[in-house]
């Protein structure tokens, strides 16, 4: 049997040969719902239906203190101990249970501390300040329930998203069914205002898509026959038919679930280092409170009630509550945030990497640029005629799966070219490609290959200077004995391209570089219209994994944007790896560290201030937390904090980071700096 637990998620995965049953029934003596995997999510929402139960037993125990100060008033003795003790014991049953198991496993947690300062403090006859005690670590407890839950709203909304039921085309007939009956190859019917319900394509109609909810974009998509649709979106004003192309296990919304779930439980190294403190902290404050019992009674003549009283408040204020939830309750409020506008951080680790960044590469192609180019001049040289030349390109480029090819054949076919039989084609990397039309050998690449082969290209190359300049890639077409001429293809740079480079550096990145193929003078025109720092160019796809570790020995830490999977070398190489525009595309969703779910590029300042956000906002956490602390410490020795100070301080500490963190939830992508 193997048991999973994920409790920034707030869920516990049990797996193995354990009959459903028995699992269930141990869940419900706990107070928590369990379910099959694959069973249908309950409609409301079990915490804050735990919370809402918790705020009655916390009621019922403040009522249970009252009617004891009432009765104390009146001289009931009985009846005033009678009350505080029927407060303590409701509003702290659930504290007591947990402390039970806790010390079975020698664990001495907060349940536990609190459990001994109440027992203590009951001991002693301090019967008020041990019910409030009680009282205020559940009003702790279940506001922490209460706004962690808020924090987690972000993955309940997106699981609310999807339809349960959606109408079917089967036999000629439209029917309707459950997701889970719905089958890969099913016709959806999607009228205007419905939520789409699986993934799919457009076969029929045509529409405007809210796809929010998966890219983050603020406006509708249109969407027509070809075009792919997400479930959880929203199709707008005309009716669709759509191809079903995924289980409802397998649409892109549940895979953004379950990846923004495993994040929120994945640790950061703030987590980990606030655990390993505490995990220290802890027993040593114990010891601490051990020995300012005994010792001055003991040694100095001090009077037993007094230091009991002391180590007691002393046990409370060693529960590092606050600390303990300073790192979680903030990165997930951050993840949340994320995810709902369309950015997918894979775990705590790579939020703080995020923040961590001094500088960015990026992918020119597909990534600061459209990735659709398109021919732009074509220059025919030594006898042969445009058309000519485009037939013999096109005839080429039609067996290659570069971009720029397959601007050439588009070309190609705009323009009603026949094109002859080529024959053994071999791409060139990095340089072109070579291919037989009519028993001649034809090449097509970059001045590099024309080089290599030694053929004169002097009656091109003011041309080729000329098209680069502008920004534009130039390519030869010709033989080993002569040139034919040349066909320029552009990328059209992105429009928030630039708008993007400006944001991340008003969000505090130093460098940003572009890393691309094309030659030095084309790259340079595109990276000066971009407004990149600098620039690599000529790159080969191992050359790029090269650049980003020298990028890594100049700058540090280093995040590498790309497309995609076409990029993932140099994602993996460098510290953090962005795949953007990866809506839909599985591998990418699972390989990057970060995913932008759609291609906008200005949701990228967005992840960095939200990162650096989240930093600072654990920081604070831990230092008001450690600050609350130490004071509660330094006031407790001479006798100036009361058992009530301490747990008011704790509970404050609790709160105050709790909200503090909330404010992630808060910031806004669209706000430029």
């Amino acid at each position: 049997m193997k048991a999973t637990i994920n409790f920034s998620a707030s869920n516990l995965i049990v797996e193995g040969n354990v009959p459903h049953e028995s699992v269930i029934k141990e869940a419900e003596k706990e107070g928590v719902t369990a379910k099959p995997m694959g069973a249908k999510e309950n409609d409301e929402p079990r915490p804050f239906v735990q919370a809402h139960k918790d705020f009655v037993i916390t009621g019922l125990s403040v009522l249970l203190f009252l009617a004891g100060l009432i009765f104390g008033f009146t001289g009931y003795e009985t009846l005033k101990i009678s009350f505080y003790a029927l407060s303590i014991i409701i509003g702290g049953y659930k504290t007591a249970r947990r402390a039970l198991y806790g010390l079975k496993k020698l664990n001495f947690d907060m349940n536990v501390l609190m459990t001994i300062a109440v027992v203590g403090a009951v001991a002693i006859g301090e019967w008020v300040e041990g019910a409030l005690v009680v009282i205020f670590f559940s009003l702790s407890n279940t506001l922490s329930v209460y706004t962690l839950e808020k924090a987690r709203n972000s993955i309940k909304a997106l699981m609310g998203l999807t339809p349960r039921e959606a109408n079917i085309i089967r036999n000629g007939e439209e029917i309707h069914l459950a997701v889970e009956e719905i089958q890969i190859d099913d016709v959806m019917v999607i009228k205007p205002g419905e939520k789409i319900a699986m993934d799919g394509v457009v076969v029929k109609g045509r529409s405007s898509v809210n796809q929010a909810a998966i890219t983050g974009e603020s406006m509708p998509v249109e969407k027509e026959v070809g075009h792919e649709v997400f479930a959880g979106t929203i199709n707008q004003q005309g009716s669709i038919q759509v191809q079903v192309t995924k289980r409802v296990e397998d649409t892109t919304l549940s895979k953004i679930i379950h990846l923004v779930q495993e994040a929120q439980g994945k640790r950061a190294k703030s987590q980990e280092y606030i655990d390993k403190f505490a995990s220290i902290y802890t027993p040593v404050v114990i010891a601490l409170a051990v020995l300012l019992t005994i010792i001055p009674p003991l040694f100095f003549g001090g009077i037993w009630g007094d230091w009991i009283y002391r180590g007691l408040a002393l046990l409370i204020a060693a529960c590092p509550c606050a600390l303990v939830i300073s790192s979680p309750v903030s990165i997930i409020s951050a993840i949340g945030n994320s995810a709902k506008n369309g950015v997918l951080i894979k775990g705590g680790v790579f939020l703080e990497e995020a923040g961590a960044i001094e500088a960015i590469a990026f992918d020119k192609t597909g990534t600061l640029t459209l990735g659709r180019p398109e021919v732009t001049d074509i220059v025919a040289v030594n006898g042969t005629s445009e058309n000519e030349f485009l037939a013999i390109s096109a005839a080429l480029e039609k067996y290659s799966e570069h971009p720029l090819a397959a601007a050439i054949v588009r070309k190609a076919e705009r323009d009603k070219i026949t094109l002859p039989k080529a024959e053994d084609f071999s791409a060139i990397t990095g340089k072109g490609a070579i291919g037989k039309i009519n028993g001649t050998v034809y090449y097509i690449g970059n001045s590099r290959l024309f080089n290599e082969l030694g053929t004169d290209v002097h009656v091109v190359q003011e041309d080729i200077k000329r098209l680069q300049e502008e920004g534009k890639t130039a390519m030869i077409l010709g033989t080993e004995y002569k040139v034919l001429g040349i066909i320029a293809v552009a990328d059209k740079v992105r429009e928030i391209s630039k708008e993007a480079i400006l944001r991340l550096k008003s969000a505090g990145i130093e460098r940003t570089i572009m890393l691309t193929g094309d030659n030095q003078v084309t790259a340079k025109a595109i990276a000066e219209k971009i407004g990149v720092d600098e620039f690599r160019a000529e790159l080969l796809p191992e050359d790029k994994v090269k650049a980003v570790k020298e990028l890594q020995k100049k700058y540090g830490k280093i995040a590498m944007v790309g497309d995609g999977i076409n990029d993932a070398p140099a994602l993996a190489t460098s510290n953090l790896g962005i795949a953007m525009g990866v809506a839909g595309t599985d591998a990418a969703l699972e390989t990057a560290d970060i995913a932008l779910m759609a291609d906008d590029l200005t949701k990228l300042p967005f992840t960095v201030r939200l990162s650096r956000a989240t930093l600072r906002n654990i920081k604070q956490n831990i230092w008001f937390s450690n600050g609350i602390n130490f004071i509660t410490l330094i006031l407790i020795i001479p006798g100036f904090a009361s058992l009530l100070f301490v747990v008011l301080a704790d509970v404050l500490a609790a709160v105050f980071v709790v909200l503090n963190a909330m404010r992630l939830l808060k910031i806004n992508p669209m706000k430029k700096s």
